[in-house]
């Protein structure tokens, strides 16, 4: 996250936002930001939305991630905001919303994440 440049806005209560400036160092070779870092950004957000529902000695691993980009960022902050759907004992249900500066929806994740249990 930290060489990525990501920063944490807020967590707590199955929810997590975050934000990444997004600009030329990520272009693809078509110019615009590479769809790994809106996934990483989208998975890491995912991730402390659930860490935070976590108790004592639990820890989670993904087994799903899906992305579904819907506009293209070019050079521009882009914004990640998680919430927990689902908490069950061994797996919970993520979703993740990407927008743009403006506002406007740019990339939709949704993960699935197994509970890990304390080792006796």
């Amino acid at each position: 996250m930290k060489t990525l440049g990501m920063e944490l806005i807020a967590a707590g209560e199955g929810r997590a936002s975050m934000k990444i400036r997004a600009g030329e160092k990520f272009h693809n070779p078509m110019g615009t930001v590479h769809g790994g870092l809106m996934t990483d950004l989208a998975d890491a957000t995912m991730g402390i939305a659930v860490m935070t529902t976590l108790g004592a000695g639990e820890s989670f691993t993904t087994l799903e991630l899906k992305m579904n980009f819907l506009r293209p960022v070019v050079d521009d902050e882009i914004k990640s905001e998680a919430r927990v759907v689902h908490r069950g004992r061994s797996v919970a249900l993520i979703e993740c919303v990407l927008t743009n500066g403006q506002g406007k929806e740019v990339a939709r994740g949704v993960a699935t994440q197994m509970i890990l249990k304390p080792r006796a």
